[in-house]
Formats: C-alpha cells, structure tokens, sequence
C-alpha cells in the first residue's frame, strides 16, 4: 500500500526561496527542482557562483528566476512575493525563509544597534514573510520558515539569536490557524548547529567540539539532514502545521 499520492506531487508547482542561492538554500533549492518545481531564488548580495547553480537547477526541466534585494522591512517583503507573481502567473505553492543572522555575544555587551540588526533580519523579517505569503500563496500552499535549535537551549552568549528567532514559533502557529480555511499550512524548521560557514564565524574550536559530541554520532548536523524535511513538509506531510521541528541530533530536545 503506497501512502504517496499526486495531491502530493509538486511538479509544476512554484516554489520561492529566500537565501536560495547556498548553504541550505540552495540545497533546498536543488531538491525541488529535482521534484519538478519551479524556483524564485531570492539572494542577498551579489554571487559568483549563482549562474551555475541556475544552470544546475534548469537542467530538471524547470523555470528558474532570481530576484536580487536586501530584506530589511515589509515592504521589500511585499516586492518579493509580487515579483515572483509577476514572473509566475499561475501564483506561487511554497514559500520558504531562511534568511537569518547570528550574534554570539553576553547580553550585558550587546548594543542597541546589534539588537536593532538582529531583531529586523530575525524577527521582523520572519514575520512580515510569513504575512505576505499568507496573503499571496495560492490554496493549499506550504510556509516554511527556518529558525533553530537553540530555542530548546538553556544557554549564555545567545540572548539576543534566541529571542529574536523566538517569535518566529508563534507566528507559525497564528498563521497556522488563520489559513485553515485555504489548506495552507505553515510550519518551522529548527536544526541543530548546522555544518556551514554561518556557524563558524562566531564560534572557538572548543565550542564546535562540544556541539559535535552532544550530537548523534560526534558530529554537527549537516544540511543533508534537513532537505529531507523540507521535502517533506512540503509534499507529503500536509497534515503537519503550526510545528517547529527540531532536527538536531540530539543536540536539544522540545
């Protein structure tokens, strides 16, 4: 008996992705196309490698557009979703964020303007995303937005990644709740330190031998555990939302 069926197929269906153009993102990115979706790949600043990647990701047969902005407020929010309609009229099925940014920093130590930073690319950002896409995705779409495992954590130095990712959670729910009616579901990812040049800027040798030894087998999580989970919230797991998901080898649990 196969529990797989077409309403969960998404070829032909439209995907946008924030911070689509590495690390996790472009991951994500290379998953879907490889199911048939076509892309909006938002990215921030300019990227060398970006055309090949494009090239990567056509090479499934599917259409690929890129939107280049910085995400500071909501109305570069708004221009984000509006564009990708403009380039896909048929509307767009899943939306997925993982714009993010990290402090590591003793709370007494934070400035105001590292807080301000943090809480617009973090929270505000997060929130005004999820608003869009609520307003804009078409019926029985998919919202997924990428925070992190540190939620679960009882840790210093983190205060102001943590409270700002924090919100995110009670967001997913509202918005979970509010779209009943149009079979959206909106959902959250919350990986364990991840494997990428985002973890290590801000992190000594010691720290990262301590994420690995409290994960399943002395390792950090890797990007390749967390597509899969994408994958699936956005295809078969439609019965999931108002979830934050953690996925960290152990590293915290919720």
């Amino acid at each position: 008996m196969s529990f797989y069926s077409k309403e969960h197929e998404i070829k032909g269906k439209t995907a946008l992705i924030t911070g689509g153009n590495k690390n996790l993102g472009a991951a994500t990115a290379k998953e879907l196309a490889r199911l048939g979706a076509n892309l909006f790949i938002h990215y921030n600043s300019p990227d060398a490698g970006l055309d090949k990647l494009v090239k990567e990701l056509s090479q499934h047969g599917v259409k690929v557009e890129t939107y280049q902005a910085k995400l500071s407020g909501a109305k570069d929010l708004t221009k984000l979703f509006d564009a990708a309609k403009s380039k896909f009229p048929s509307g767009i099925d899943i939306a997925i964020n993982n714009v993010g940014r990290v402090l590591k920093k003793p709370l007494v130590e934070t400035t105001e303007e590292e807080f301000d930073g943090m809480d617009e690319t973090n929270n505000k950002i997060a929130f005004f995303f999820i608003k869009e896409a609520s307003l804009k995705l078409n019926q029985n779409g998919r919202i997924v937005s990428l925070v992190t495992s540190l939620l679960a954590a009882y840790t210093p130095f983190y205060s102001t990644y943590q409270g700002n990712k924090s919100p995110v959670e009670y967001y997913t729910k509202s918005a979970s709740k509010e779209l009943h009616d149009r079979g959206i579901t909106v959902n959250s990812v919350a990986p364990g330190p991840m494997d990428t040049p985002f973890l290590y800027g801000q992190e000594t040798d010691g720290d990262i031998q301590f994420y690995k030894s409290v994960g399943l087998h002395n390792r950090l999580t890797k990007i390749e555990d967390i597509v899969p989970i994408i994958r699936f919230l956005v295809t078969e797991g439609g019965w999931i939302t108002g979830q934050t998901i953690y996925a960290s080898g152990g590293f915290t649990a919720h």
